[in-house]
Formats: structure tokens, sequence, C-alpha cells
């Protein structure tokens, strides 16, 4: 059976945004381990890390080959500059700081890598409520042609931020990053980290 719900619609979201030749990807609040097994399919080394040490276990029957590692991606022993992907999907409001949570996010990204997040957030405008009202005819649309799966990880709701302030703080500390807002209850934000100087030319000699 193939399973569907909102967060696994958006994955194809993360897949799109992956670079070229991308080698590693961090999968953040991996729970059942769904989306890093879809970048196990393009990205040779992928790490799922989660809190839940539950959920883990089920997500390790899914694809062994993912390294599966039980911790808190704010303070677990992870190597700044070390995945060219950090993606996470409905991750971002559990953790407890948002800015901590994005910068965390850049310094875990290799040069050229790229941060993308899907997440959810609380309306307060009404052009968000426009467009979860189009969201929410997509979603019976889209469940009448799917079976719906429910995730067992762990859910918060309501979020703690409203769309406006994730937005407000992601910018502030991944500037250039691209938002969108999404139907069906999501976000998306995509920031891709400077590459760098490029090397300089030894001086040709007389």
């Amino acid at each position: 059976m193939e399973r569907w719900n909102h967060n696994i619609h958006y994955h194809r979201v993360v897949l799109d945004a992956v670079p070229v030749g991308a080698r590693t990807a961090l999968d953040v609040g991996t729970g059942n381990g769904l989306l890093a097994v879809d970048l196990r399919k393009i990205v040779p080394e992928v790490t799922g890390i989660d809190r839940d040490a539950d959920v883990l276990r089920g997500a390790r029957r899914e694809d062994p080959a993912v390294h599966w590692v039980q911790g808190d991606v704010l303070t677990q022993d992870l190597a700044p500059g070390s995945f060219d992907v950090v993606a996470s999907v409905a991750t971002v409001h559990h953790l407890p700081d948002l800015a901590q949570a994005f910068r965390r996010f850049a310094e875990l990204t290799a040069p050229g890598g790229v941060v993308v997040t899907i997440g959810v957030a609380r309306i307060s405008r009404p052009p968000e409520a426009l467009m979860q009202v189009v969201g929410a005819v997509q979603h019976r649309y889209l469940r009448r042609r799917h079976t719906f799966w429910e995730h067992t990880a762990p859910m918060i709701w309501p979020p703690a931020h409203t769309y406006a302030q994730v937005k407000r703080v992601a910018l502030a500390e991944l500037p250039g990053a691209r938002w969108r807002l999404l139907p069906m209850w999501r976000y998306a934000l995509v920031w891709r980290k400077h590459p760098g100087p490029r090397p300089q030319a030894e001086p040709v000699g007389d």
C-alpha cells in the first residue's frame, strides 16, 4: 500500500531541492523515517536523527542503509558543515527556539549545500486562511485518491508560532532563503549556503 499524508505529500519539495552531486543528507526529526528513506534513493549517505527511541525502532526497519541516530539535533555531536542537505518535515515547531534551530541547520550545512524545511504554523492573516481553504479542498480530493496513513511520531498542535513569526525568524537567520506558503497547512523554506570563495589560481612565473 502506498502511504500518503500531508507530510509525505511534500517530500517532493525536499527532493527537488537536493543539489546535484549531493553526497550526504540529514533528516532532522526523522520520526518514522520516510523522508530519510526517500533521500537515500538519491543521496548516498543519509542520517536520520530523532529524540524518540520508539519511533526510531520502526524507522530502522524502513532502510538499514540509513544511519539512524537517537538524539537532539541541537546538542548531538555532529560535525559542522558535514551535510549537503539538511532537511526537516513537520519538525521545527517541536524545537524550543526557532532562531537556534535555523542557526544549527545552517551550521551543519556544507558550503554549497541546502537547508529545506517543510513546517507547520498557526494562521494569523487572511491570505494564510485563504490558502488553507484551498488546502482543505485539495485534502479532500487527495484523500479520495490515496489511503491516508498516520505517523506514529508524537504530534504538537496547535503550533506555538504563526506563519509570520516563523518567516521573520527564518529570513533573519537564513538571509536569502526562499519562503512559500503551501496548501494543507504547511510552508516551505529553502536556503542555499554560499559555496565560499573559489581557490585563487597560482601566479604564473615569467
